[in-house]
């Protein structure tokens, strides 16, 4: 009796303890959670760094730790910092009228059958001028809102810094002494040693799979989808570029619902040969990027339903913010791996 009342005291303490950890390490969840993440990803590398290199330790994590900041960090951060100026360009020129959206969207709306036409004009976008003062007053406040997150970023430097060297500082650690941590949490999960081996290789190869499924075939449509804007002469092709990387997220449409409307906006213009350069370019290339690198890139037994990736994704970003493009989908992924386990707990775990 005493024995479970004290196991039940260290138990609580234990979770109190835990608690308390996380809710230190909330302000800095998304430098521990891209340190974590990144170390998995790179962590092959560092192997094979051991096995041609000999057992240097702090060596081969800080060559892995300089190959991940070329490979994924820096890249980032530049394009982060282009796409800024890209974003404040774009709506100054909206606002100058300059740009001339009002225009296109009267081409479009001319373009519909008169009965849809009637319904917009029941909902007042019937009047052109009235459409372009809304798009005009949506470009200020556009304006606005990007240069008050502009001054907010430059408020906020400092603590993206610490951010960003904690998250270095924690990716060494990880990388370095990352298998002796694996071995400590498997000690301390209460689950059969099958159960664990296939929990930590599902979980591995899920983390793998999801990020490199995800941003891999998001950066290859973007950038694909920039190349052809920047060749076509098209404004902020950098821009449209990152938002079809995102939206490629969305199945089937994706990346569709940005070159879509300038391929309409061509052909109202008169365009005909950038029109349908830029259609074929969408189907033929943009498009079919998923069906050839998702399957390579994420593989049979962790890839998830469409349905499930869109909601979970537009679930991550709604709390996390852009963590959440990756926290949303790995998620998802690791609860249909975990009910995996619970369906078929005598299972042989898959080799990585």
């Amino acid at each position: 009796m005493k024995s479970t009342l004290e196991q039940k005291v260290f138990l609580a303490l234990l979770l109190v303890v835990s608690i308390a950890f996380g809710w230190i390490l909330y302000p800095f969840y998304g430098a521990v959670f891209w340190a974590v993440i990144l170390a998995i990803i790179f962590s092959p590398l560092q192997r094979r760094l051991q096995r041609h290199m000999g057992y240097r330790r702090n060596l081969t994590a800080i060559i892995t730790l300089l190959v991940c900041l070329i490979v994924a960090v820096l890249p980032v951060i530049l394009i982060t910092g282009l796409l800024v100026q890209e974003g404040s360009s774009l709506y100054q020129q909206m606002e100058s009228g300059e740009l001339d959206v009002g225009q296109f969207v009267g081409g479009m709306k001319n373009l519909l059958p008169d009965s849809l036409q009637q319904q917009l004009q029941r909902f007042g976008f019937g009047n052109l001028d009235q459409m372009r003062e809304r798009l005009a007053s949506g470009a200020l406040q556009g304006s606005q809102y990007l240069a008050t997150k502009a001054f907010s970023f430059g408020q906020g430097t400092f603590q993206f810094l610490v951010s960003f060297f904690v998250m270095l500082y924690l990716l060494f650690f990880f990388i370095r002494d990352g298998r002796e941590l694996v071995v400590k949490i498997r000690r301390a999960l209460p689950l059969s040693d099958n159960q664990k081996r296939r929990l930590f290789s599902k979980f591995t190869r899920v983390v793998r799979a999801t990020v490199k499924g995800n941003i891999v075939v998001a950066a290859t449509q973007g950038f694909l989808g920039g190349v052809i804007f920047a060749i076509l002469g098209i404004p902020a092709s950098l821009l449209w570029g990152v938002l079809m990387a995102f939206l490629s997220l969305l199945p089937a449409i994706g990346a569709g619902l940005i070159w879509t409307p300038v391929a309409i906006y061509f052909l109202v213009q008169g365009m005909v040969i950038q029109a349908v350069i830029l259609t074929l370019y969408g189907i033929l290339v943009i498009g079919l990027v998923d069906n050839f690198l998702r399957p390579v890139l994420v593989g049979k037994d962790t890839k998830m339903p469409d349905y499930l990736v869109l909601i979970s994704t537009l679930g991550g970003l709604a709390l996390f913010g852009l963590n959440g493009f990756v926290i949303g989908p790995l998620i998802a992924a690791l609860f249909m791996s975990s009910w995996a386990l619970f369906i078929t707990p005598d299972a042989k775990p898959t080799p990585e």
